[in-house]
């Protein structure tokens, strides 16, 4: 498809320039993924949500903060030790961003735990489910913890003392520990007056009392309150006269010299191991902590005021999931369908040489998808199979299937990307499996996190070798096929299934830049194309033509499309965008994004899809992508976007997964131009886009 040129980032209306670099125009990426943790943590206030999920929308909130201080705050004190600071698209500094977050965090946390104690925990004890404190046990109970006590948990403790031959230990990233004040002197006469008792990671931080303690229903003592009412017993003959709950949250990026290294997966092994130890970022104390202690906490870990957060309540909640079969308090189960075509054919072969098959996660079954490969390793037609692997572990149904068709004689190209964040051991232990079993084992391209998700399967016929393909939005994972929107392309499409074939040359092999019949790819086309197809919009709509623009996907961040679509919108196209997390384009300004609108859906499920709708002047164009419309996604990774071009599966996208997101008035939060997310909550005719794929997609 031959492309026009985009305009460059400054234009000319009504003889006045707009500079579409004025940082006005722009939202901060990190303030804009606060705003979704704060979405993400609404949820847990909404009463239309059951209340387990209710708690465990909690519960996702502290793993994404832990994530956000981990990669992103970290990232920008890095900046400052390093005086790198540089201001992105929206001109803050780090020094002055740092602050923004400290001030939303610190509201956020307190609200998070208010929602604990004061709506959430009372709520459950209303079924009863309950966390007890310590003064909350009787007499059995105690009786029934200090023996818990003593035989599971002492035995693998190891207070330290803190004097001169005991200095402050090292403490593992996000690890429970303790900080004890000590009256008395101990076996060597010393007088040691704190001490450090880290929590064992291997210990539950919840458990449940048996059933002939309790009066029913599901009682919990936490680990915390354990060790906090024996704590004296790991120092006999001193008295523990203070113990407080605290936790450090330290720098998790891994750096990598790729340049430098011979073996990725060992670089990758080391690093593993340092992440635990990287610089304190944040510190979580208990709320009753008294000022000295927590002074003495924040000058071992070079941590400030700002970095301090008093909790009233356990400081790892999330550890504290809950998965137990409560119908009345979990959403209802579901069974995903599956499309007829396949249901009726045996061999998933002859059926995609009759038409394409799409499935749309989580509503339709990713069975499909293991089934596909489950064939093919058990086909004697079948001659090679390739795929990519981003995020799944060893135990899946889709590893164990690669391995089982190695080990049936296939040529078997498994394209690990080994450095998917806080998934590089789990990755390398695929890796390790499938070698084990006879595939070959890349890890793509260095410099380039290979990010697409495709399966090729190659398979002779009648003296012919024929191609079939899978291309998805989503990861290999079933578990979170269940939990993420994503689709799924089934084809045997021959254009779409070589240039998958010569992706993956590039993948394994050298030599220049393929050339794709119907595929963009990254980082290659699929940046100028997305930039064309907007610029196409813009031109059309200025011959007249009514221009739409929707792209859904988790985040825009890239400053050309962005400017791009800003462009657009002052041309009169329509900008529909549906972002599940970060938006760094304003939208509502007057003159160059008032025709540019930003939905979230924040719901059952996570929305993980990415789909791109252009009208085009009537003959409509529309994509399903991996990649999101960020500078890491469409610079520096390996992704693919591929055309969806039968009609019927063209109006299944545009009617499932784009006019029901758009018309969602109850799951939907609308991005105002001052930055803030409103939500938009009907009370009556409420049509919530994944209540209404549920009941039309699911069985």
């Amino acid at each position: 498809m031959e492309l026009g040129p985009y305009c460059p980032a400054e234009i000319i209306v009504e003889d006045a320039v707009i500079d579409l670099n004025n940082p006005d125009f722009y939202l901060n990426r990190e303030l804009s993924i606060l705003e979704f943790n704060r979405r993400v943590l609404a949820q847990a206030r909404d009463t239309a949500h059951p209340l387990l999920d209710r708690f465990n929308f909690l519960i996702i909130f502290s793993r994404n903060l832990d994530e956000f201080f981990e990669i992103r705050v970290a990232g920008l004190k890095q900046q400052l030790r390093l005086n790198r600071a540089s201001p992105g698209p929206d001109g803050m500094l780090p020094q002055e961003l740092l602050k923004q977050i400290g001030s939303i965090c610190h509201v956020a946390v307190d609200e998070q735990y208010r929602l604990l104690n004061e709506e959430l925990l009372p709520a459950l004890a209303a079924e009863n489910i309950r966390f007890l404190r310590r003064d909350e046990w009787n007499e059995t109970q105690a009786s029934w913890v200090r023996r818990y006590f003593r035989e599971q948990v002492l035995p693998v403790l190891t207070p330290i003392g803190l004097d001169p031959a005991h200095p402050f230990p090292r403490l593992v990233n996000k690890s429970l520990n303790f900080i004890v004040s000590l009256e008395g002197k101990d076996a060597f006469g010393r007088q040691i007056e704190l001490a450090v008792v880290p929590a064992p990671r291997s210990l539950p931080r919840v458990v449940r009392l048996p059933d002939e303690l309790t009066d029913g229903g599901d009682q919990h003592v936490l680990l915390s309150s354990i060790i906090h009412e024996h704590v004296s017993e790991l120092f006999p003959g001193m008295t523990a006269s203070g113990c407080y709950q605290f936790r450090v949250t330290r720098n998790a990026d891994l750096t990598l010299d790729e340049d430098d290294m011979e073996d990725l997966a060992s670089a990758l092994k080391g690093e593993l191991l340092s992440r635990r130890y990287g610089n304190a970022v944040r510190l979580e104390v208990a709320d009753n902590c008294p000022q000295l202690i927590i002074d003495y906490l924040l000058r071992k870990f070079s941590l400030d005021d700002q970095d301090l957060y008093r909790v009233n309540g356990p400081v790892n909640l999330a550890r504290l999931w809950l998965s137990m079969d409560r119908p009345r308090l979990n959403y209802p189960p579901f069974t995903p369908s599956i499309p007829e075509v396949l249901q009726k054919s045996e061999n998933y072969f002859e059926a995609l040489k009759t038409r394409d098959v799409l499935l749309m996660h989580p509503f339709q079954s990713f069975a499909p998808v293991v089934e596909l490969l489950r064939q093919a390793a058990r086909d004697p037609q079948v001659l090679a199979i390739k795929q990519t692997l981003y995020r799944t572990g060893p135990d899946s149904e889709v590893v164990q299937t690669l391995a089982e068709a190695a080990r049936n004689g296939k040529e078997v190209t498994a394209v690990i990307e080994l450095r998917a964040r806080f998934d590089e051991a789990s990755n390398i232990e695929v890796a390790n499996l499938l070698q084990e079993a006879g595939a070959i084992v890349v890890y793509g391209i260095v410099g380039y996190k290979t990010h697409a998700k495709m399966i090729l399967i190659v398979r002779r016929e009648k003296n012919r070798l024929l191609r079939y393909v899978h291309l998805g939005t989503g990861n290999y994972h079933a578990g979170n096929a269940r939990l993420y929107t994503d689709y799924s392309l089934l084809t045997a499409n021959p254009e779409l299934c070589e240039d998958v074939a010569k992706i993956f040359q590039e993948l394994t092999g050298m030599g220049r830049t393929a050339k794709l019949k119907k595929l963009f790819h990254a980082p290659f086309t699929l940046h100028s194309q997305l930039l064309g197809l907007i610029e196409e919009e813009r031109q059309l709509a200025l011959e007249g033509h009514p221009g739409h623009i929707i792209l859904k996907c988790n985040a825009i961040t890239e400053k050309q499309i962005m400017q791009a679509l800003m462009r657009a919108s002052q041309a009169g196209v329509r900008v529909d965008l549906i972002i599940r997390s970060i938006c760094g384009l304003r939208p509502g300004i007057a003159g160059v994004t008032e025709n540019i609108y930003v939905r979230s859906i924040i719901g059952r499920f996570l929305e993980h899809s990415r789909v791109y709708y252009f009208a085009h002047g009537g003959d409509s164009k529309l994509y399903c992508s991996s990649a999101d419309l960020m500078d890491r996604n469409l610079i520096s990774r390996v992704e693919t976007c591929f055309p969806v071009e039968e009609p019927d599966l063209r109006k299944r996208i545009m009617k499932e997964g784009l006019q029901a997101y758009l018309r969602d008035n109850r799951q939907s939060w609308i991005l105002q131009a001052d930055g803030t997310w409103l939500p938009e909550l009907a009370t009556d005719d409420a049509r919530p886009a994944q209540t209404w794929l549920l009941d039309k997609l699911t069985r």
